[in-house]
């Protein structure tokens, strides 16, 4: 969103990527391996003041024209987590001890989950109100993970059609309590906030209601893919598994989508599969993953799609296919000794809501001239810098995947 460039000109692929062709060489998500310019470090160039608060893959914190402090995806508060580095002491005193994250998200103490996504947010928008209101300002951008979280942990309260609701459960109206509170903490961001300031309120993925999970690495022990030097008697994570290289020709990584590596001659340590014949086994796997069906029988729509055919280029250690399970209803689930393909459990704790295709995208042009009106069609998330760009005056650079919308 903030460099629109695609996953793989930029080699990201999930939270977690791996770094080489061993099989356990996995690292996080880093500011640190991000190598296009991002919006803020357009606008600072151009001398322009920005404030950059909780964007994912922004720690460790990069120098800005301004103030940054980073993300969910930072280890810890013990660790530097703003810039200017002197930027920490006041944000903890402001904030009374910040949270970088709602720990714990994915339990079934809902009491206590609700507790900590109001005070994860709380403390977050205080900050927000806070630099908005001492900082001399071009650019502020905020983003706020307890809308995630709230629907990680309370969909099936809320929606009727989840497999797991349970009518006049005491969670019903979580999620929308939550939106409103969000709402009205919004309100008081923007009474900050000049007249002519223009707001935009976009999000990277919308959220759905999860019907299940499909055990990627079970089918693939199925379909003979796979193999484990023993089976384990419990749900194991596929990293901690003893997987039998010399026998084995792909595996898969759980998430909200699924990703899956082939074991290639010549380019994986144990390697399997004949370069000559990669082509063939790689369209074997997308027929048979798109023909995984629901434990009725039923046909869920699987898509497998080669990272060629998705991005512009392919860098980094990319996943041989990216699978999505029926259309996102189903999410992908790493672990093996699940005991079969289709789980109602997660393997990383209690989830009731999957990523959705499509998030939202509102511009607000308070006292400014409105330069977008009604309506807007086909908006991508590659769109979101470009137009930002263009709203701030300021040249396009080359090479971006989206376009301005005005």
């Amino acid at each position: 969103m903030m460099s629109s460039r695609d996953p793989g000109e930029l080699g990201f692929y999930g939270f977690r990527n791996r770094k080489d062709r061993s099989y356990d060489g996995y690292a996080f998500a880093s500011s640190a391996q991000v190598k296009a310019p991002r919006i803020w470090d357009w606008l600072g160039q151009a001398g322009l003041h920005t404030v950059v608060l909780g964007v994912p893959q922004t720690y460790p914190p990069s120098a800005v024209n301004g103030e940054m402090v980073t993300c969910f995806l930072t280890p810890s508060t013990r660790n530097e987590y703003t810039y200017p580095r002197a930027l920490k002491a006041e944000v903890e005193r402001v904030t009374e001890g910040y949270v970088l994250d709602v720990e714990d998200f994915r339990t079934a103490d809902k009491a206590g989950l609700l507790q900590r996504v109001y005070e994860k947010t709380d403390k977050h928008l205080r900050l927000g109100k806070h630099l908005l209101r001492t900082r001399s300002w071009d650019f502020f951008m905020l983003v706020e993970m307890g809308v995630d979280r709230i629907q990680h942990g309370f969909w099936s309260h809320m929606d009727p059609a989840h497999p797991k609701h349970e009518a006049g459960n005491p969670f019903e109206h979580a999620i929308r309590d939550y939106y409103r509170h969000v709402d009205a903490e919004l309100a008081e961001l923007l009474a900050l906030c000049p007249s002519d300031t223009l707001v935009l309120v976009v999000s990277d993925h919308g959220a759905k209601k999860m019907d299940g999970g499909i055990c990627f690495n079970e089918w693939l022990m199925r379909e003979g893919y796979l193999t484990l030097a023993n089976r384990p008697s419990k749900p194991t994570p596929i990293g901690q598994a003893a997987i039998d290289w010399t026998k084995t020709r792909a595996w898969g990584d759980g998430g909200y989508y699924g990703r899956l590596f082939m074991n290639v001659k010549g380019r994986e340590p144990a390697g399997t599969i004949d370069p000559a014949d990669y082509e063939r086994v790689r369209s074997d796997l997308v027929a048979g993953i798109e023909a995984i069906s629901d434990p009725s029988g039923r046909t869920i729509g699987c898509k497998a799609y080669r990272p060629e055919d998705l991005y512009r280029s392919v860098n980094g250690v990319a996943p041989d296919l990216l699978v999505y399970f029926g259309d996102l209803d189903w999410r992908s689930v790493g672990a093996v000794g699940m005991g079969g393909i289709h789980t109602f459990e997660n393997d990383t704790g209690p989830d009731e809501a999957n990523h959705d295709w499509h998030g939202i995208f509102i511009l607000s042009t308070a006292g400014a001239e409105a330069p977008l009106r009604g309506r807007l069609p086909d908006v991508s998330i590659y769109d979101i810098a470009p137009t930002v760009l263009r709203l701030m005056g300021q040249p396009l650079p080359d090479g971006l995947v989206g376009r301005p919308l005005h």
